[in-house]
């Protein structure tokens, strides 16, 4: 995967744009952008993406299960699917919450596959690091208990004088400005999602400023 954007091109059941064709769509629209790869969500997304551009693509399978606080291809099921289909790289939770099991099993269970730590803190960063993760990013900054209280920038600025692994920024990067400062502090690629395919949440930055003073 080459150093640059990479656009999350992904849409939940419950959202306006939930379609495999118009993740296709979004996909080959990403490229034309100057995106270097896809991020994308569920098999059926991912084929289809697949078929209409040419771009490395990093898979996730969001899945939620009663007794796992992991939702991001959280286990070997989702994993599998991912591995049968081709996926260039394949992202999961690698929070302090995932099995750590696991995670250290995964190089040895499928070798030859890239795989992406989404990660939440410096030190979740690090142990996946040493793990073997290819990629480490900070996708879960802010949406953990653990990670609240800290600064995306900081923490990617640690990975990267730390990792050995690329160190991926996402979550939260809603402005060219934003991303920029992330590939100065030497991010190896930005994943960029809401700000660029949800509509209704660019939607809704723009009604919330017009409403303030109108």
């Amino acid at each position: 995967m080459r150093r640059g954007l990479i656009v999350s091109c992904q849409a939940l059941k419950q959202e306006p744009l939930h379609s495999t064709f118009i993740m296709g769509r979004m996909a080959v629209a990403a490229k034309e952008g100057g995106a270097v790869g896809i991020r994308a969500n569920g098999v059926a997304d991912i084929v289809e993406i697949k078929k209409r551009v040419d771009l490395p693509i990093i898979g996730i399978i969001k899945a939620e299960y009663p007794d796992l606080t992991p939702y991001i291809t959280p286990t070997y099921k989702e994993v599998d699917a991912l591995v049968e289909i081709g996926v260039d790289v394949i992202a999961l939770d690698a929070t302090m919450d995932q099995d750590e099991t696991l995670l250290k099993s995964l190089k040895e269970k499928y070798p030859g596959q890239s795989f992406m730590a989404d990660v939440s803190t410096f030190e979740e960063g690090m142990r996946a690091d040493e793990i073997g993760f290819d990629y480490v990013g900070i996708t879960l900054l802010g949406y953990t208990e653990q990670s609240k209280h800290l600064d995306k920038f900081q923490v990617l600025e640690a990975l990267v004088k730390n990792c050995r692994a690329n160190v991926i920024a996402e979550g939260n990067i809603n402005t060219p400005e934003a991303a920029a400062t992330a590939m100065k502090l030497g991010a190896y690629a930005v994943v960029v999602g809401s700000a660029i395919t949800r509509p209704q949440v660019i939607t809704g930055w723009f009604a919330e400023a017009v409403d303030k003073v109108k």
